[in-house]
């Protein structure tokens, strides 16, 4: 395999004094990107380094601990947590002997190093053409990638080995001069981890024969070195435990992301479910391998390697956390044809490698099995499904272009602050937009439990003393008609459970059918409705940081009816169940009436039927009341969650301008008719 090329120089034409800016602001952009790359990595080894000595690199301590590797005598799997090859323990039993006598900074930083040495590989190893601004910041940007991926982090948490074999299969088939040499590197990493065999096909079916036998006979010399050194060993794990698998852990424990794994969790059992693994990993190796091939030949080299490492993590029996990075790799693969399906298949791979599933994909029954494989599920996919493009097709270097709404003018001179931030008129991809929709409101969970130290009890005395606050606040303004209002309404049952009910069941339904209902009518207004949304929500969570905040339910002075979540127990840290799962501290401002009156504007805008318009306008004020009358927020937090909103359109007006007349028209191509947008321009 070749090195890429990296040639490229700024497009001739826009004159000396341009191209010097680009080359400016490429160079910053690169020192940017490497002072986060840089500061991720000393955020992870203080994070090693901070944890307490008996609860750090615990996988290493199978190693040098008192009953690890290096101290027993007997068999290496006597030490209970030890899955590596038998050649892994004689080979690198003698040079873990060092990471004795600096338990930490030494292995730690050199298992940086390693990372920092697969990064600049595989930033080379881009298939070409690669642009400038592509190889600048190539290398930096696989650095902070790989420093944030769980299995680095992983990797540098526990002290274990699994970026060797990586960085071997990298080595040989990008660095190495002479096939042999190759097949060397890589033949020692299959010895480590023996699913990477895989290489050696694909090094035959590519016509590098000589490295497929080097590799195969490294191989087998390492496996048959450590079988005549450690026979009991060697029989322990080729036969007893089949290449592994029930070493070190539970074949079916969710951290095992191999398809061997899934179909134990699944429920199968027995021959069945090894009949069904077997013809299951064949038919992935044989798709994986063909596909391998193809895009060797195309010049994707990086992709290749990818895809068959992806491949051999499916059909291991094991594939844990830290041994998953191939999936990483197969971020280089461009997928979709059009410019809005262009970034589907890059960022599902970095959030499937940064984020844990849980932040993914719901806590659902029927969604269990997706979320509890979903790293199986992406190197599956990258194996044998994702539609990569072939450096031949038009699509690879310019995918079709959105269409854009012409440039409006500004309200004042500087606005759009971003004038490159164009409206768009054609509709986002859909699972990218799922995607992100479902990152974002997990991590506004996150955010909302942090705000008070993790727990409800943790804030509650500075809650209680903001609350306190907010209700001198209305006293003095004349507007503190909770408590009146609250228990008016609790007299009254149908009132209360209407106020109950419309509190419990709109706050989402409705903004996600604003959200559905413009996704397939008005694409471009989605994206304007959607962007005054985010920035909102954002600026809310600021909010709750900033200024944890009782609500009047939970101001145990004032008299206050719950009438939602029935009595609480005020001599308790957490008030119940719900005070259990997430912060009720959360209140000012209000997203309950924020995200209400976003789809009043929106709708009142937006329609143009005057009864829908009215609607519209008709549920934020009964959310409004809602939110009050059950006590559960301030009038102060309703006024909070206006000025949130209003902030929000604000920051999409500035910096992607006015929302253009023409955003209510559907861009061609997408089910519509030069009649219909002519029919709804004299609507306009």
């Amino acid at each position: 395999m070749a090195d890429a090329d990296h040639g490229g120089r700024p497009a001739e034409g826009f004159g000396t004094t341009a191209a010097d800016g680009v080359r400016t602001r490429l160079r910053a952009a690169r020192l940017g990107l490497w002072l986060i790359a840089v500061l991720l990595a000393a955020r992870q080894v203080a994070v090693v380094l901070a944890t307490p000595r008996g609860e750090r690199l615990t996988d290493l301590e199978t190693w040098v601990g008192p009953n690890g590797v290096l101290h027993v005598n007997g068999s290496l799997y006597d030490s209970t947590r030890f899955t590596g090859t038998p050649f892994g323990g004689l080979v690198l039993k003698p040079l873990t002997r060092s990471a004795e006598q600096a338990l930490g900074w030494g292995w730690t930083f050199g298992t940086l190093l390693l990372v920092v040495a697969l990064a600049l590989i595989a930033a080379r190893a881009l298939p070409p053409p690669v642009s400038r601004r592509t190889a600048l910041l190539a290398a930096p940007a696989a650095v902070s990638l790989l420093m944030l991926s769980l299995p680095v982090r992983s990797t540098l948490s526990l002290g274990q080995t699994s970026i060797i074999p990586v960085l071997l299969v990298l080595l040989g088939c990008f660095t190495a001069r002479g096939q042999r040499t190759s097949g060397l590197l890589i033949g020692v990493a299959a010895a480590l981890q023996p699913t990477l065999l895989l290489f050696a096909p694909l090094l035959w079916c590519t016509g590098r024969r000589r490295a497929a036998l080097a590799t195969g006979i490294t191989f087998a010399a390492g496996t048959g070195l450590a079988w005549a050194a450690m026979p009991h060993d060697s029989s322990r794990y080729w036969v007893h435990h089949l290449a592994g698998a029930g070493l070190g852990g539970r074949a079916d424990d969710l951290a095992n992301q191999s398809l061997h794994g899934a179909l134990l969790r699944l429920g199968l059992d027995g021959p069945v479910e090894i009949a069904l693994f077997l013809a299951l990993g064949a038919a992935v190796v044989v798709l994986a391998l063909r596909r391998a091939v193809r895009y060797f030949d195309d010049g994707q080299l990086l992709l290749a390697v990818a895809i068959t490492g992806c491949a051999a993590i499916v059909v291991s029996p094991t594939a844990w956390e830290h041994q998953l990075l191939w999936v990483l790799l197969a971020l280089v693969g461009r997928a979709g044809t059009r410019a809005s399906d262009r970034y589907v298949w890059p960022v599902a791979v970095v959030l499937i490698m940064t984020l844990p599933a849980r932040m993914l994909l719901p806590d659902m029954a029927f969604l269990r099995p997706l979320r509890d494989n979903v790293v199986l599920l992406g190197a599956l996919a990258a194996a044998t499904a994702v539609p990569f493009l072939s450096r031949s097709s038009p699509a690879y270097r310019s995918p079709a272009p959105p269409a854009h709404a012409p440039t409006a003018p500004a309200r004042f001179r500087h606005v759009p602050l971003v004038p490159f931030l164009r409206r768009i008129l054609s509709r986002p991809n859909l699972l990218l937009e799922l995607l992100l929709l479902r990152v974002t409101y997990a991590a506004y969970s996150q955010v909302r439990l942090a705000a008070t130290g993790g727990s409800n009890s943790a804030g509650r005395a500075e809650a209680e003393k903001h609350g306190m606050q907010v209700y001198d606040v209305e006293r003095a303004l004349r507007v503190d008609v909770e408590r009146r209002l609250n228990h008016t309404v609790a007299t009254i049952d149908w009132l209360r459970d209407f106020l109950d009910f419309y509190y419990t069941s709109f706050h989402f339904v409705v903004p996600l059918a604003v959200l559905a209902v413009l996704y397939w009518r008005r694409p471009g207004d989605y994206r304007w409705a959607r962007s005054a949304l985010g920035f909102a929500t954002l600026l809310a969570l600021v909010g709750f940081w900033l200024y944890p905040l009782a609500p009047p339910r939970l101001m145990p002075t004032l008299g206050f009816i719950d009438t939602v979540h029935g009595t609480q127990d005020f001599s308790r840290p957490d008030y119940g169940t719900l005070t259990a799962l997430t912060n009720q501290y959360a209140a000012m401002p209000s997203l309950h009436f924020g995200w209400a009156l976003w789809c009043g504007l929106v709708i009142a805008v937006l329609a143009r039927r005057w009864w829908v318009k009215a609607l519209g306008g008709l549920h934020p004020l009964l959310t409004g009341v809602s939110i009050v009358a059950t006590g559960n927020h301030w009038v102060l937090d309703a006024a909070g969650g206006a000025v949130v909103v209003a902030a929000g359109f604000g920051l999409a007006y500035l910096l992607q301008g006015p929302r253009p007349r023409l955003s209510t028209a559907r861009p061609p191509g997408r089910g519509s008719s030069p009649r219909c947008n002519q029919v709804e321009g004299r609507a306009r």
